[in-house]
């Protein structure tokens, strides 16, 4: 199972992009065809988001953290898939019963209205088929396959609007879009159950028990903690909407879904480093090497801070323009919610990673803590705030939730045994940030609410932030090729291009007695004749004052960071070799 988290990223990151993609088709059609209904779907959606926490979520980080681990025990891997394939079948079965009820005995009818009573026994037969999509993706990514679990995700989507927002269009409403996710779900899970069967024997898998001495007490509790970890962070995004539709109108909900799906848009790349990250660092975890993943948790950091600035900076200059294009000119509504949100998603998106690489370790219980922490602080901010602003409430509440994970996520991780923040260079990604908007904003006024401000300024925005980032010593020249050649064809090998001319510029160096020393600082800084002659004398005391201990910090996650790297080329490699081998023995 080795593989490079690099690559892993990248497999889902890029499914993600076209994921938005689709979302950013799908949703307008469906405030178009589905009208008022719209915030009714939104507000079941919601509902439906939640409940299955305590079907599906246990189930499906379970089998990714269990499966990514190289445990020295017989028929691991195939006992970890059978034992969460009977928890999987268990839960589903009541989950679907427990709608099914709920429906019939007229519960639905009473709180909801009688429309409701269709959507719950449809929502009943989507629970079965949300249970095993996911149980499917989960299981591929465990076993590092996320180049088949992702393109599923993909197939999922592309399913549900063919189907979903088809039966829409032929005025089926609410029910039609039901069953286009159950389309989806169903046909993915069938695959995805053929790709683990070509790893592990599912048949044997389910019907062979574990013996006595298997973990089962601690694959329980992993369980039963990540549904309460899961349950706090859902509520963060769905309790909102569910609580607005309850004190305002269908209509405000369904402006205010549309400003939480363009504010998530930041969520894209922390989403990804939040999936490949749990089963990741698992196996790392259990290796004891908390170099590695201090190093990887500040880089990570870091690069999510990078990312998410940049989106926030675009999304807020691009908005009032790009929502009367996309959807109902009504929903220009939606851009205050939008700004409002903003904020609060950065630092959602820098909490996702922390989270997970705190989940890779399984002590749940810190991450309980600062997660119910924000989640409750949600609710009654929430309950302060909706009744009296509604939906500008609504979003002046999640925005400061989502701030109060990232703070709260900072003392978890601490108290787990991991510094996220230190050497992740935020002074200078915040103060790159900044240096970007300004001519950034210059440029948006010029082009004002036209159309060509769509076209001009992402790629504007983007080649000035990249600029800037460099300049400021956010990010360093080696690790943009780094991740340019762990990108998969042409860009790949422009990838390798420019990291054969860096070696040779540095090979030239050396010729010239000018190369950089080992302890050179994370700037780039090469040490001074004089300070070369007083370190060889061994003032200590000027040493100390030319060296401060923040300095010798940088130089060593600097030094774990290129051990990093060359750590994931190594796996890249490996895992390239071992899919060259398996393809030939294929074709024998």
């Amino acid at each position: 199972m080795k593989r490079s988290i690099t690559s892993g990223f990248l497999s889902i990151v890029s499914i993600k992009f076209l994921l938005i993609g689709l979302d950013f088709l799908s949703s307008p059609l469906l405030t178009r065809f589905l009208g008022k209904g719209y915030g009714d779907y939104a507000f079941l959606m919601s509902i439906f988001a939640i409940y299955m926490i305590f079907v599906s979520s246990g189930v499906g980080d379970g089998v990714r953290k269990y499966v990514a681990e190289e445990r020295d025990r017989a028929r691991w891997d195939e006992h970890v898939v059978g034992f969460y394939l009977r928890m999987a079948i268990l839960l589903a079965a009541i989950g679907c019963l427990g709608l099914a009820l709920a429906a019939r005995a007229g519960i639905v009818t009473s709180l909801l209205g009688t429309s409701y009573r269709t959507y719950f026994y449809l929502l009943s037969l989507l629970v079965f088929t949300s249970q095993f999509r996911e149980y499917t993706r989960r299981t591929l990514m465990g076993f590092g396959l996320e180049r088949y679990s992702e393109p599923l995700v993909f197939l999922n989507k592309i399913l549900f609007i063919a189907v979903g927002v088809g039966l829409a269009f032929l005025g089926y409403g609410v029910p039609g879009v039901l069953i286009g996710h159950m389309a989806g779900a169903v046909t993915t899970s069938i695959i995805g159950l053929v790709l683990i069967n070509r790893t592990v024997s599912l048949r044997t898998a389910l019907a062979r028990i574990p013996p006595r001495d298997f973990p089962r007490r601690e694959l329980f509790t992993f369980n039963a903690l990540s549904i309460v970890l899961i349950l706090c962070l859902t509520t963060l995004y769905q309790l909102d909407v569910i609580m607005l539709r309850m004190f305002t109108t269908t209509q405000e909900t369904g402006y205010y879904k549309i400003s939480l799906t363009i504010a998530e848009f930041l969520w894209i790349v922390p989403l990804a480093l939040q999936n490949v990250l749990l089963h990741s660092t698992s196996n790392i975890w259990s290796n004891h090497d908390h170099e590695r993943i201090n190093a990887l948790a500040a880089r990570v950091t870091r690069y999510t801070l990078l990312f998410t600035l940049l989106l926030a900076v675009g999304i807020g200059m691009l908005a009032p323009v790009a929502l009367p294009v996309i959807y109902p000119d009504e929903y220009i509504a939606s851009y205050v919610p939008i700004l409002l949100l903003l904020p609060g998603c950065v630092g959602f998106a820098l909490a996702r990673p922390v989270l997970a690489i705190g989940q890779g370790k399984g002590d749940l219980h810190v991450l309980i803590v600062s997660t119910g922490a924000a989640a409750i602080g949600n609710v009654v901010l929430n309950a302060l705030l909706i009744p009296r602003y509604g939906m500008y409430g609504a979003a002046v509440a999640t925005s400061l939730s989502y701030g109060f994970m990232f703070v709260f996520h900072i003392w978890s991780a601490k108290r787990i045994g991991f510094n996220p923040v230190a050497g992740a260079r935020i002074p200078r990604v915040i103060f790159a940030g900044g240096v970007a908007a300004v001519p950034l904003g210059l440029l948006a006024r010029f082009l004002g609410d036209s159309i060509l401000s769509l076209v001009v300024i992402p790629p504007a925005g983007a080649a000035l932030f990249f600029v800037a980032a460099i300049l400021a010593g956010a990010i360093d020249a080696d690790e943009v090729i780094t991740f340019l050649e762990a990108v998969p064809g042409p860009i790949g090998a422009v990838g390798s291009t420019l990291r054969t001319k860096l070696d040779s510029v540095d090979d030239d160096r050396k010729a010239d007695g000018n190369e950089i020393p080992d302890d050179a600082s994370t700037e780039g800084e090469r040490q001074t004749p004089e300070k070369r002659n007083v370190a060889t004398e061994g003032d200590a005391a000027t040493e100390g004052e030319t060296v401060s201990s923040s300095d010798a910090h940088d130089r060593l996650n600097t030094i774990e960071t290129k051990a990093e790297r060359q750590n994931e080329r190594i796996e890249s490699q490996q895992q390239t070799i071992e899919k060259l081998i398996d393809e030939l023995r294929r074709g024998r």
